[in-house]
C-alpha cells in the first residue's frame, strides 16, 4: 500500500478527522472509532511502518515512546492500576491478517476501562 492511501497516514496528515489525545514528533494517539471497550485508544507512529513485521532497528526508539505514551495516557484517563493493583488496562499489537490487522501501518490499541477477559480473541 501506498503511504498516500494509508488511513492512519491520512489521519495524521489530518485529511481524515480524528479524535485525538495526545500528540508529538514521533506518535499521533486518538480514539478508535470502532471502539471494543469504554476506552479504546490507537497509538501511532507518525512515520509509516507497515507493521511489528517491518520494523528496523532504527524503529526502537518509536516503539519505545509508544509504550511510554500509553502508560501516560493510560494515567490521564484514570486507568493506571492503584496501589492494590486495581484498574489496569490492556496494550495489543495485532500482527499480520490473522491476528486481526486490519490497517497496515503500525499501531498499539490501548483498551481499558471495563475487566478483561482471557485468553483473548
Amino acid at each position: 500500500m501506498d503511504i498516500k492511501d494509508c488511513i492512519f497516514c491520512k489521519i495524521v496528515r489530518g485529511e481524515i478527522p480524528s479524535k485525538g489525545v495526545y500528540r508529538d514528533d514521533l506518535v499521533y494517539a486518538f480514539h478508535d472509532i470502532n471502539p471494543v471497550a469504554p476506552t479504546h485508544i490507537l497509538i501511532i507512529p507518525i512515520k509509516h511502518i507497515v507493521g511489528v513485521q517491518s520494523l528496523e532497528p532504527e524503529d526502537e526508539c518509536v516503539v519505545g515512546h509508544m509504550f511510554y505514551v500509553a502508560r501516560r495516557i493510560a494515567e490521564d484517563l484514570g486507568l493506571a492500576p492503584d496501589e492494590d493493583l486495581n484498574r489496569g488496562y490492556r496494550l495489543v499489537f495485532n500482527v499480520g491478517r490473522d491476528a486481526g490487522q486490519s490497517v497496515f501501518h503500525l499501531h498499539l490499541h490501548l483498551i481499558g476501562g471495563r475487566r478483561m477477559s482471557w485468553p483473548p480473541g
